[in-house]
């Protein structure tokens, strides 16, 4: 009798598991027996031969220490804000729905993170020029007063010139800022160039829909 064997092969599989570590696993699979042939007829049933006991190897179990990753490093900074910059543009006395919107974000995100907030006014005129000035002044402290916050910084950049964009990119470095919060009204009246954000401004900036 002809004893012919079938090579037994090992499947390889391998388990994702994502928490604190990746595992992989090796065993054998159950897999066809050895196949017996013969040249007689007269033993035409064939027969299992048990697997040997080195393919009963017990699983291997490898694990890898995961590594912290850039992105929740980067994540965490951005929740960390304790300086946050409320850019006031627009001529309204009363704040545009825009600038509203903006400061009751800003006095959000202070109350939750702790932060103290920075006003900034800029306009190309001059403050002589600006007839409804304080009147706009009055709004924002009144605004601000409203989210819980009576106490800010207020800075007053007027008559600089058409450059709101660079005079934010310049107060938000000078003043290590965390976050700029403004409204996307800003963008759409012209305001202020997007473009230029990226350039100039040196921390995340937060732009509200309409």
């Amino acid at each position: 009798m002809a004893v012919s064997h079938l090579p037994l092969p090992l499947h390889l599989e391998t388990t994702e598991t994502f928490f604190n570590s990746t595992s992989f696993f090796i065993k054998p699979t159950s897999l066809l027996p050895t196949v017996l042939s013969s040249a007689s007829t007269r033993d035409p049933k064939p027969r299992n031969i048990p697997l040997s006991s080195k393919f009963a190897r017990p699983s291997v179990k490898v694990k890898s220490k995961p590594e912290e990753s850039e992105a929740s490093l980067e994540a965490s900074t951005f929740t960390e804000f304790k300086q946050l910059l409320l850019p006031v543009i627009d001529r309204n006395p009363y704040l545009s729905e825009g600038t509203k919107q903006a400061a009751a974000t800003t006095t959000a995100l202070a109350k939750k993170y702790g932060a103290e907030i920075t006003v900034i006014v800029i306009d190309e005129k001059e403050k002589e020029s600006l007839t409804e000035h304080d009147t706009q002044l009055a709004s924002i402290r009144w605004h601000l007063s409203e989210g819980g916050y009576q106490e800010f910084k207020l800075l007053e950049r007027l008559g600089e010139g058409n450059k709101p964009t660079a005079i934010l990119g310049e107060v938000a470095d000078e003043m290590n800022m965390d976050l700029v919060v403004m409204s996307m009204e800003a963008v759409h009246s012209k305001h202020i160039d997007a473009n230029l954000l990226v350039e100039f401004i040196p921390c995340p900036v937060l732009l509200l829909p309409l």
